[in-house]
């Protein structure tokens, strides 16, 4: 009987970088020996992999697609290589898979069917955006995505800020990047003057934009962020 081959949770860069400067050697030399992969995007998958190991055989590789289209009966399929002795690599659109990322659903199902599971080490654009932030680091929320109706987005940044100010905690989030221009906005327009916020995007390229400071800041001094993928962190002290 073959033994049960690992899920490696294969981190990826957050922009079009060279992998390998923020990414460690391990993780080349994982993708060296993996043949299987679990992606949301075939293209960009094989891109990358070509990417940090150019020499490695593109017909090798073998892909299961996890997006919005797959539905919860296709999962247990794409664990089946790990049952039968052959590891599995997960790999995110942009960082770290499970984190903000559909991953998740394969991991659950992966500790369930008693296959080890081995994160490697790779950036995260929300512990990157909240180590920078100078926020507080010791009690903080990912709230995702904020709700796209006007009166219910001004509602919840309203109740993150009272949640901030509350539980001392920093309240993160993340925006579509066409629409980040007018979150910002709001975000001037509906919290308090001094409420502090954080806007950290384009993280690890060389375009990288780190700043935090009040609400009454922004409001005179607003980024252009259209379109570059972004974290914003909110803090009332």
């Amino acid at each position: 009987m073959n033994a049960i081959g690992n899920l490696y949770l294969v981190p990826t860069t957050l922009g079009d970088n060279d992998p390998l400067e923020v990414l460690p050697i391990s993780v080349k030399k994982h993708i060296e020996v993996i043949d299987v992969y679990i992606a949301e995007n075939e293209k960009t998958a094989r891109r990358f992999i070509k990417r940090i190991t150019p020499e490695k055989k593109q017909s090798s590789l073998r892909f299961f697609i996890l997006n919005k289209f797959t539905t919860p009966e296709e999962l247990p399929d794409f664990l089946i290589p790990c049952l039968s002795g052959q590891s599995i690599g997960l790999l995110s659109e942009a960082g770290c898979p499970g984190i903000a990322d559909p991953g998740a659903d394969i991991v659950k199902l992966a500790h369930e069917k008693q296959i080890k599971v081995v994160p490697l080490v790779g950036p995260s654009s929300i512990l990157l955006a909240l180590m920078s932030s100078g926020m507080n680091g010791q009690s903080f929320a990912f709230n995702g995505y904020l709700p796209i109706d006007n009166q219910d987005r001004k509602q919840e940044l309203k109740r993150l800020e009272r949640l901030s100010f509350e539980q001392k905690q920093s309240q993160i989030f993340i925006e579509t990047p066409y629409r980040n221009n007018k979150m910002l906005e709001e975000m001037c327009n509906t919290l308090h003057a001094d409420t502090n916020i954080c806007v950290a995007c384009d993280l690890t390229l060389p375009s990288e934009f780190i700043k935090t400071k009040p609400a009454s800041y922004w409001k005179k001094n607003m980024a252009d962020l259209h379109k570059r993928p972004a974290i914003f962190i909110i803090h009332k002290s």
